[in-house]
């Protein structure tokens, strides 16, 4: 372990914003991140199962906005590494466990060299992978908790190590019992089990399907999707380049809303009502369990702000993809937030819709 003091938090996060830490402390293996948790917290986890020191444990930075006035506990950074291969066959598939410090894209860049499929659409997402089940982190039509088999965890509030199996995680859309539950679990590492092919799974995401020249559903070569989808996200500011501002950002900072088939109508009604019957109709995507999904992006650009928009302020929506909020240089939490709150209520004045924040704030709130 390492311990700093006075870390500025902002040279940790892709937005690159965020006061000094009290104390930064990293580790390099599970075992010091189990011990540098432990260390922080108070021995009684007795009610109300609060921990006396702030925690905040940090990997890849990419899904985080902190206060300028930065943290006043411990700051854990998780730096472990590793890939392990449990097992790999074309009946069972392969079993890989990986450390929650690992970088994500080198994950799925393995995965495609090793011709494991299942996680090669989320190419390109900055961050850890123990991050990767927190959020349960998704795009063009995959997510991460197709995959997960199990995460292992140290549970704090009974003070051991955990196995939990994908069914126990809570997952809905971005979201998982992690996330619902922050104080109480640290990813140590998650197991993925992923299909033996040379074919990626079906596309499932329409750009993506045009851009490979396919048709929805068709699987490619593993190394086509990463190509694709890396291109796509390229295009949108959404792989992190330090000489492009627009992917100085947290990525997508809303989610996309999803509705009740009923609500869904009423929201088309009140965007025709708003743009008139020549207006495009409302993007809506059906979700398994009957609900409806629209999108943020489709939102915020009819309610007024287009890419762009805050030019020449310090925070800015992408010039590539309204739905990121980036900053262009000397941004700090307050002005990302300022811009936030401002889209969001923007587009619910509009539609009657509030967005929801896909970063997790830390100190502040929107």
């Amino acid at each position: 372990m390492r311990e700093e003091h006075g870390v500025d938090l902002a040279t940790l996060t892709t937005m690159r914003v965020g006061g000094p830490a009290a104390r930064l402390v990293r580790v390099d293996t599970t075992d010091e991140l189990v011990d540098a948790v432990h260390e922080v917290d108070d021995a009684d986890w007795g009610p109300p199962h609060e921990v006396g020191e702030p925690l905040l444990v940090l990997g890849g930075g990419s899904n985080l906005v902190v206060a300028d006035e930065g943290f006043p506990g411990t700051v854990v950074r998780v730096e472990t590494t590793g890939i392990q291969v449990e097992s790999d066959d074309r009946c069972g598939g392969a079993n890989v466990r990986v450390a929650a410090g690992e970088p994500w894209d080198d994950v799925v860049a393995h995965a495609v060299d090793q011709g494991w499929a299942g996680i090669e659409a989320l190419s390109g997402i900055p961050g850890s992978t123990g991050a990767t089940p927190i959020q349960n982190v998704g795009a063009y039509g995959q997510e991460v908790a197709e995959t997960v088999a199990q995460v292992r965890v140290w549970d704090r509030r009974a003070g051991e190590v955990r196995t939990l199996f994908g069914s126990d995680c809570g997952f809905t859309y971005r979201d998982s019992g992690f996330k619902r539950d922050p104080t109480r679990f640290v990813v140590l590492d998650v197991l993925f089990q992923l299909r033996v092919a040379d074919l990626s799974e079906p596309v499932r995401y329409a750009d993506l399907a045009r851009s490979l020249g396919v048709e929805l559903g068709t699987r490619v070569p593993l190394a086509d999707a990463r190509a694709a989808v890396l291109e796509q996200r390229r295009r949108r500011g959404m792989v992190l380049d330090a000489a492009d501002h627009d992917t100085w950002s947290c990525g997508s900072f809303f989610t996309n809303p999803i509705l009740s088939a009923g609500d869904m109508e009423a929201l088309a009604d009140r965007v025709r009502h708003r743009l008139g019957d020549s207006a495009p109709e409302l993007p809506v995507w059906p979700e398994p369990d009957g609900r409806r999904k629209t999108s943020a992006a489709w939102l915020i650009e009819r309610a007024g702000f287009e890419k762009g928009f805050g030019t020449p302020g310090p925070a800015a929506l992408s010039d590539k993809h309204t739905l990121a909020v980036t900053n262009r240089g000397s941004a700090r939490t307050a002005d990302v937030l300022a811009l936030a709150g401002e889209v969001r209520a923007g587009v619910e004045t509009a539609f009657g819709i509030r967005l929801v924040n896909e970063p997790v704030l830390v100190g502040v709130s929107l």
